[in-house]
């Protein structure tokens, strides 16, 4: 193909994409047809990785090919292992792409289909993908080290210790949501729990295969391990369906969540190859292939998108949640636009396995973009549903009412028609007893995956394709889980590192066994107070995800941004920069409102005041009475935490300032930490005999 013909094709694609989004955004009145929504996205993604990412590896970042990464130079057979590729994209986007590109925009679309669609497609391309790149980089170059170590290191000891301690603590609360989905998810459905506890022996027959059995054998070992994959998908559905094997794996949510605590800990303290990389790995093919089928589903039926653009909701009396659409369609969707966990996979787990800095392009931004892309199907899953039926399952039943004929009445008086006949109807076809107050977002999102591949691969199977939703999301979740216990030991060991060298040695045994430990009774307490919690605890942890998880974001980029500044690059600071003040104004907002607020379903301390009141009056049932000591100690705990949060976001943010301000007036800063040049001996040109 030659220049003018790649030239014309570009330009095609990018008139492509602006059609697609003028009509998303344009349209009123009448349905539109979901691949409006593929079209802008696929043409969207396609021009930012050709263009904008290319600029930025060779401009910003100025990405060397022949320099050898951590994995390389530091080599030990545990966490730092040159490896393949693809094995690490695998890895990489099996450990970013958690409950946020699926549950946030089926929570967000009760504003309607264009503010989540809008902010999806812009965010991951101008801030999401530039993040988890930027920082995958900068970690490469600095030997692996996590984002708070890099702050302390880069920006000074007062905005890096803040970063340091706030990082981690975030961390905590974002593993701590992964467990409550994937537990929720999980919750008495033997066929998900079944699978997924079949991926963990399965993964590391092929960690041993690919090391000991046929080193190097990647496609032989990834077609077996498919194989066996796909066998325990279908043995799930075997086991469910065996009146005495399903009670095995039948179980409430407390001993799931112990289960994951233990599965917790062996991913972080086990070998990386034996476990985490393969399971993720394989993970893999299952969210992709998912995910293509349902693209491929969406294209054969060219479904109508039955929610309006834009809904009534958006003034912030919402029944899913509390909230104005500023700025909480922002937090709530969380990482299928722009996440901060994912930096710190990008500082934790990939820097450690990456081979070559040319692959940081493909996995960095391409990685992001596909997750931006899984987001775009679940919003699509989520608005195909008639709205009465989307907001019958996600409401709950304290704002609708228990009964089915009290949730219809107040649906429909709200304008979308739903009636008792049809939610039954839709629970009978899905295998489920019912559908009503299933909130969370997991369930409307199987509702509405299942509804797409019945409808394009044999309406007769819908309980079979609910049932294989309902399992995909939770080993979509679980592969977060586990790479984020391993961060966040990581983390621990480096900030421990600084009072006692050994403590900071990632392959000290005794250090190992203990900041896991550590790691995993912080996020577990959560997990359990989540379980524990009456309302499902997604209205307690949720907001606090989103607002914590954009802060990361934010001290991400911030740590970024001075990076560049100090390197001499400040005409591209910007390309940080800009993302991070959005972020700021983002984040604080929803803070002021998650601490201040007065509506007792925005503001925690609202929330606290309200159930004590209610627990004082004598007026609470029984069953929720015995846990509301409980509930307002963890709301109180939320409103302290966010505070802590952005006092920590705003420290890190002054220092960075300080530190550019120093600079560029030529005052002594810190100086780059970046590790010397060493020329790979991976990379054939440097090769010697």
């Amino acid at each position: 193909m030659n220049q003018s013909v790649k030239t014309i094709f570009w330009i095609l694609l990018a008139a492509l994409g602006a059609f697609a989004v003028a009509g998303i955004a344009l349209n009123r009145g009448e349905s539109i047809n979901a691949l409006w929504l593929i079209t802008a996205a696929v043409c969207i993604y396609a021009i930012a990785y050709r263009f904008y990412a290319v600029w930025i590896a060779a401009k910003v970042l100025t990405v060397d090919e022949t320099r050898a990464t951590p994995a390389e130079r530091l080599d030990n057979g545990r966490d730092f292992i040159p490896t393949n590729k693809w094995i690490v994209f695998g890895h990489h986007f099996a450990a970013i792409a958690g409950p946020g590109p699926l549950i946030g925009p089926t929570l967000a679309a009760q504003f309607g289909y264009l503010p989540g669609t809008l902010w999806i497609l812009i965010g991951a391309v101008m801030g999401g993908a530039v993040q988890d790149m930027v920082t995958l980089f900068f970690s490469t170059r600095r030997n692996g080290r996590s984002l708070g170590q890099m702050a302390r290191d880069e920006i000074g000891a007062i905005g890096g210790t803040a970063a340091l301690v706030g990082t981690f603590m975030i961390m905590i609360i974002l593993i701590a949501v992964l467990g409550l989905v994937v537990v929720n998810a999980m919750k008495h459905s033997p066929w998900a729990t079944s699978t997924v506890a079949a991926t963990i022996p399965i993964a590391m027959f092929v960690g041993l295969y690919m090391r000991n059995i046929r080193p190097g054998r990647v496609l032989e070992a990834s077609a077996i391990g498919v194989a066996l994959l796909l066998f325990s998908v279908f043995a799930g559905g075997w086991i469910d369906q065996h009146e005495t094997l399903r009670t095995w794996f039948d179980h409430d949510g407390l001993p799931l969540a112990f289960a994951i605590i233990i599965y917790g800990f062996a991913a972080a303290v086990l070998p990386v190859w034996l476990l985490l990389a393969p399971r993720d790995y394989l993970s893999t093919f299952m969210k992709l292939g998912t995910i293509l089928l349902l693209a491929v589903a969406i294209v054969i039926l060219r479904p109508n998108i039955h929610m309006p653009a834009v809904t009534q909701f958006v003034d912030g009396t919402g029944p899913i949640f509390g909230g104005k659409l500023f700025p909480f369609v922002f937090i709530t969707i969380a990482c299928g636009a722009i996440s901060g966990f994912h930096a710190l996979i990008s500082s934790g787990t990939t820097p450690k396995l990456l081979s070559n800095e040319r692959d940081i392009r493909m996995i960095g931004y391409g990685g992001m973009l596909l997750e931006s892309f899984v987001a775009i199907m679940a919003m699509i899953a989520a608005t195909v549903l008639e709205p009465g039926v989307f907001f019958a399952i996600n409401s709950p039943a304290g704002v609708v009412g228990k009964e089915a004929i009290d949730a219809v009445a107040k649906i429909n008086s709200w304008g979308f028609a739903v009636t008792v006949e049809q939610m039954r109807q839709l629970a009978t076809d899905m295998g489920e007893s019912t559908l009503f107050a299933r909130t969370g977002g997991a369930p409307s999102l199987a509702v509405g995956m299942a509804s797409i591949f019945g409808s394009a691969f044999g309406r007769e199977m819908l309980a079979l394709w609910y049932h294989f939703a309902i399992m995909f999301e939770a080993i979509f979740i679980l592969t977060t889980l586990d790479a984020g216990t391993r961060v966040g030991r990581f983390m621990l060991q480096d900030l421990l590192g600084n009072f006692n060298k050994k403590l900071g040695e990632t392959s000290y045994p005794p250090s190992v066994i203990f900041t896991s430990g550590m790691v995993v009774a912080g996020w577990g307490y959560f997990l359990y107070i989540g379980v524990i919690d009456p309302n499902g605890g997604v209205n307690i942890l949720w907001p606090l995800f989103g607002i914590a998880n954009q802060m990361l974001a934010a001290i991400a980029l911030c740590v970024g941004t001075g990076i560049l500044v100090k390197s001499g690059k400040l005409r591209y600071a910007w390309v940080t920069g800009l993302p991070l003040a959005w972020l700021l104004v983002v984040t604080t907002t929803a803070a002021y409102e998650k601490i201040f607020s007065t509506d007792v379903r925005v503001g925690f301390f609202a929330a606290a005041n309200d159930l004590a009141d209610k627990l004082a009056a004598g007026v609470l049932p029984s069953e929720k009475a015995e846990v509301a000591p409980q509930l307002i100690f963890n709301q109180h705990l939320d409103a302290y935490l966010t505070m802590f949060f952005v006092v920590v976001l705003w420290v890190v943010i002054v220092d960075m300032l300080r530190l550019c301000m120093r600079y560029l007036n030529g005052k002594s800063v810190p100086k780059l930490s970046e590790a010397p040049h060493e020329p790979s001996r991976l990379v054939e040109n440097w090769v010697r005999d």
